[in-house]
C-alpha cells in the first residue's frame, strides 16, 4: 500500500493552550508585520486592503491550531512579493536570520511566477506543493471566500467558486479536513447567493437566445 504524501489533519483544537501561547510569544512576528504594512495601500476587490488580508490569513491558521513559526511568518507576508513591485526579497532574510530563508522559500512557493496563469499556479501547488504551502494556500482561500460575500460581480463570484472547487478542495482534503469542510460550505453559500439572485436563470436565458 502506497504511503500518503501528507498526513491529513483531522482534529481541530478549540482554544490555544499554554504551550502554544508560549511558542507564539517567542515567534517574533513583528518584523514580518512591519513588512506587511507595505500592503496597506493595495486595495482588494471586496474592499479593505491587502495588509488586512495577510492578518486575516494569519488568524485563520491560528484558528485552525497551526503554531508553526515558518508557516505563520510566511502567512503574514505571503502576498508581498507578488503584489509589491520590485519588492526586495532580502528584507525577509534580514527580518529573521534564523528562519528567514525558510520563510522566503515558502512565500516563493505560494507566489505566482511570471510564466504562470492562475490555473497553472494553482495546479503547481496542488501537484507539487509542500504541505505548508497547501495549508497556507487553503487558509488564504478561506479568507478570500469569506470576502467574496462583499463582492457584487456575479461572474467573478461564479469563477472564484469554480476555481475553489476544482483546485482548493482537492488541495485541502490532502492536508486539513476541517478546512475542506469550511471551503465546501463557503462554495455552497456563495452559489446560493447567485441562485437566489437569479443569476443562473438569467445566464440560461442569455445562452438560449444566442
Amino acid at each position: 500500500m502506497a504511503k500518503q504524501k501528507y498526513e491529513m489533519k483531522i482534529e481541530r483544537s478549540l482554544k490555544m493552550n499554554d504551550k502554544d501561547m508560549s511558542q507564539l510569544s517567542d515567534m517574533h512576528l513583528a518584523p514580518y508585520m512591519q513588512l506587511a504594512t507595505n500592503l496597506i495601500g493595495k486595495a482588494r476587490h471586496a474592499g479593505g486592503n491587502m495588509f488586512r488580508h495577510q492578518m486575516d490569513t494569519l488568524a485563520i491558521l491560528i484558528d485552525y491550531g497551526y503554531i508553526d513559526s515558518v508557516l505563520l511568518k510566511a502567512a503574514t507576508i505571503h502576498d508581498t512579493i507578488e503584489d509589491i513591485p520590485d519588492f526586495d526579497k532580502n528584507l525577509i532574510l534580514q527580518a529573521d536570520p534564523e528562519e528567514g530563508q525558510a520563510v522566503l522559500d515558502l512565500v516563493l512557493e505560494v507566489t505566482r511566477r511570471e510564466n504562470e496563469d492562475k490555473r497553472q499556479f494553482l495546479l503547481r501547488i496542488l501537484n507539487t506543493g509542500s504541505q505548508k504551502a497547501k495549508v497556507l494556500k487553503c487558509a488564504d482561500r478561506i479568507s478570500n471566500m469569506i470576502s467574496l460575500g462583499y463582492v457584487t460581480d456575479p461572474k467573478f463570484i461564479e469563477r472564484y467558486c469554480d476555481e475553489t472547487e476544482f483546485f482548493l478542495l482537492p488541495m485541502s482534503i490532502e492536508v486539513d479536513f476541517n478546512m475542506y469542510q469550511e471551503l465546501i460550505n463557503l462554495i455552497l453559500t456563495r452559489r446560493r447567493y447567485l441562485e437566489d439572485g437569479g443569476y443562473f436563470d438569467n445566464r440560461s436565458k442569455e445562452s438560449s437566445q444566442c
